[in-house]
């Protein structure tokens, strides 16, 4: 059974830092395409980040060079590093691979 559980979440203020991790089991990560997407209320999911298998990384044109998505082969982990964080960061993230979601982790920038 696959399972992905992110972590990392809570509230910071504008400018702010956190990294979101995404631990998966029963999927081995690293030969896999991993995604982080987002909903804010009343918006639709959105993909903010994405590393593939071949570790070729995209990113939401919001929130380019200030996040980075890596990938920790041993843990089996994807992490989301999120700088210099706005108000309009605040969302819902979900990591997913292939058709699982993780359960989803609250992300608040507030001041």
């Amino acid at each position: 059974q696959v399972q992905l559980v992110e972590s990392g979440g809570g509230l910071v203020q504008p400018g702010g830092s956190l990294r979101l991790s995404c631990a998966a089991s029963g999927i081995i990560f690293y030969i896999n395409a991993v995604g982080w997407y987002r909903q804010a209320p009343g918006k639709q999911r959105e993909l903010v980040a994405s590393i593939s298998r071949g570790d070729s990384l995209n990113y939401a044109e919001s929130v380019e060079g200030r996040f980075t998505v890596s990938r920790d082969v041993a843990k089996n982990t994807v992490y989301l590093q999120m700088n210099s964080l706005k108000p309009g960061d605040t969302a819902v993230y979900y990591c997913n691979c292939r058709d699982c979601w993780g359960q989803g982790i609250q992300v608040t920038v507030s001041s």
